[in-house]
């Protein structure tokens, strides 16, 4: 199989492909990221990087090979909720047309495009341009993650994912107790208030069903840990339900978090937030913890990815 991956990150469009099944021929890859370059390389030496979107032109750099499956995930920046939703404004936003030309020049069989889940108008512009309709996935019904996406494909999409009902606690390491990032989530802290007493007070569960309804977040709120910053860098997460979604952003307590105890909690470990993305351990392990945690929030869900490239077999 001949692969073209635009905006590629850490490849785990490959992983998705690896753990399908797939014989992959070919792996073209256009990233500009040097560390999830490295990563890439580090655990598939054969991919053939070929630089920045705007300069992969068919056939010149393919060797007039033919593609069967043109991958990728367009910048989400300008059709984020958390973000200005500037749409097609934003120059990474922009770049989806990128991916609309080398479509239309390589004329692979299949194709995949990954981004947020965005307003209608917008999709319908995506829908327009590639001539179907997107499926909504939530990563969470095959990962401890919630992470709600649409996926405009020509691949043949029968069902979603099997929910596999794992939580938080099913993906942290084992007896994981990191003291020096422990803090405590009362905000009064510095007033000397009663850490505990004041922690339950605080603490609430969002109300979910997952028996009910499959796509539920499945986030259980503990508490709000003390930091500044907008609501979402406080936000911790009881192990008896799903993750937040991770994004792409590194430092500044972006970082999911969980509680230790009634009174602590800890960043999520780039280990955890690989098995998050269905990622296989250590896989992010060449690079330091900063550019881990950007590169899992930039990757994919690889399951989601597996299931959807799971059509091809029988298209």
């Amino acid at each position: 199989m001949n692969v073209i991956s635009l905006f590629d990150g850490m490849s785990c469009g490959r992983i998705a492909l690896e753990r399908c099944g797939f014989a992959v021929s070919n792996y073209w890859a256009s990233e500009i990221d040097k560390y999830a370059i490295k990563v890439a390389k580090a655990n598939y030496p054969d991919t053939v990087h070929i630089g920045d979107v705007r300069n992969v032109i068919w056939p010149e750099i393919f060797d007039g090979e033919p593609i069967d499956l043109l991958i990728g995930g367009s910048p989400c920046q300008g059709f984020s909720w958390a973000g200005k939703r500037l749409n097609f404004d934003d120059p990474r936003s922009k770049l989806f047309f990128e991916f609309v030309r080398v479509l239309k020049e390589s004329k692979p069989k299949w194709f995949l495009l990954e981004n947020v889940n965005m307003k209608q108008e917008f999709q319908d512009v995506i829908s327009e341009h590639l001539g179907v309709k997107p499926v909504r996935i939530n990563s969470n019904l095959v990962s401890a993650q919630n992470r709600d996406r649409l996926y405009w494909t020509n691949i043949p999409v029968k069902s979603m994912p099997e929910n596999r009902r794992i939580v938080l606690k099913d993906i942290l390491e084992d007896g994981f107790v990191d003291r020096e990032k422990a803090h405590c989530l009362d905000a009064n802290y510095f007033k000397g208030g009663n850490l505990k007493s004041y922690f339950e007070k605080r603490r609430r569960q969002l109300v979910f069903d997952i028996e009910s309804d499959e796509n539920c977040s499945g986030l259980v709120l503990a508490g709000e840990a003390d930091l500044k910053g907008h609501g979402y860098n406080r936000r911790v997460y009881h192990p008896d339900g799903k993750a937040p979604s991770l994004c792409a952003a590194s430092g500044g307590n972006l970082e999911p978090k969980t509680i230790t105890s009634n009174t602590t909690w800890r960043k999520l470990t780039p280990l955890e937030c690989e098995r998050l993305q269905t990622v296989p351990d250590g896989y992010t392990a060449h690079v330091s913890n900063t550019q881990r945690y950007k590169m899992l929030g930039n990757g994919w869900t690889v399951d989601v990815i597996c299931h959807l490239l799971k059509g091809m077999k029988n298209g």
